[in-house]
């Protein structure tokens, strides 16, 4: 008779959370640079990602911060917020959001049936 174990908690959103993180930090050095356009596709896209992940783990208020980040990196719908200064700012308060949503948000696979 072999011993079964409960499946652990997995920190899905960890990885996507982690490579938004660090383009955020690139990105607030490059914010007046033209190839910033990468920065925005690539934090909008990752912002989704763990959006959905964060609904499928039933936590639902990481959206309250994430839907904000999808939406003013957008890149197709530029939000241009004028000053450079602010938005380094927010580059760094997103960045906080990611890394504590990628930590914090544990999906549990469902049980299996024998």
């Amino acid at each position: 008779m072999s011993a079964s174990y409960p499946d652990p908690a997995r920190r899905v959103a960890l990885a996507p959370a982690l490579i938004a993180a660090v383009a955020l930090l690139v990105g607030a050095a490059v914010v007046d640079a033209p190839g910033y356009v990468v920065v925005l596709f690539i934090v909008s896209i990752f912002a989704l990602i763990v959006a959905v992940f964060a609904w499928q783990a039933k936590q639902w208020w990481w959206l309250v911060g994430l839907i904000p980040i999808a939406v003013l990196w957008n890149p197709v719908f530029p939000i241009d917020l004028g000053d450079p200064q602010l938005w380094r700012g927010l580059h760094f308060a997103a960045a906080a959001v990611f890394i504590a949503a990628g930590i914090l948000i544990k999906i549990t696979p469902p049980a299996r049936e024998r």
